[in-house]
């Protein structure tokens, strides 16, 4: 888990067009442990599609699957021409202030075959004074490390921890040439989150 001492600076810059609205979501993996979660800053107006590349980036997944969020509004993705699923509303037509609504919390999916789960809550909301805005997302903290893409969900996911830590379990060996690097699960770098998100402009 990281301390105050070693967060990112707040990046910011000159705006003389309007107040900003900047939403401190926390992050939590559901149904894994050690827990794996993630403090972030976004601007209120972010789009749902640029939301999911943030949540990629500070969770630290690849983003090779499909996605979904679930407000409490209703259900936005990216619309499939040859599975149209009328429950479902094209993400790219909303921002995060109008997807929430008056919640304050919602859910992101990564990964229907995996099934990954996450919680979102809206912890705090400010606003930025009028010469300021958000340059980036911002990561402020998290705890835990991302669990490999295609270990099988929470069930598979549980049974690679046990395999690995444990040398004379019988799926020790193959586990851990499947993952080709040492793995800790408690392990999470905030500067490391952060680099990735100096990728993502707003």
């Amino acid at each position: 888990m990281v301390t105050s001492s070693n967060r990112p600076s707040l990046k910011l810059v000159g705006s003389s067009t309007r107040n900003v609205k900047v939403l401190q979501l926390k992050v939590e993996l559901q149904g894994v442990r050690p827990k794996v979660w993630r403090r972030v800053l976004v601007p209120a107006s972010i789009r749902l599609p640029k939301l999911h590349v943030v949540l990629l980036r500070v969770m630290g997944w690849d983003g090779g699957h499909l996605h979904e969020f679930e407000f409490a509004e209703g259900r936005y993705g990216v619309p499939d021409p040859d599975w149209p699923d009328e429950s479902m509303d094209d993400e790219s037509k909303v921002t995060l202030t109008k997807a929430l609504g008056y919640g304050t919390t919602f859910t992101w999916t990564y990964d229907f075959g995996d099934d990954w789960t996450h919680k979102i809550k809206v912890e705090r909301v400010d606003t930025m004074p009028a010469e300021l805005k958000l340059q980036f997302p911002m990561c402020l903290a998290g705890a835990g490390a991302c669990p490999p893409e295609d270990v099988g969900g929470t069930p598979g996911y549980a049974d690679f921890l046990q395999a690995i830590a444990d040398p004379e379990h019988p799926e020790h060996d193959d586990m851990t040439a499947w993952i080709g690097r040492p793995f800790d699960p408690h392990a999470f770098d905030v500067q490391e989150a952060q680099d990735r998100l100096y990728e993502i402009k707003l």
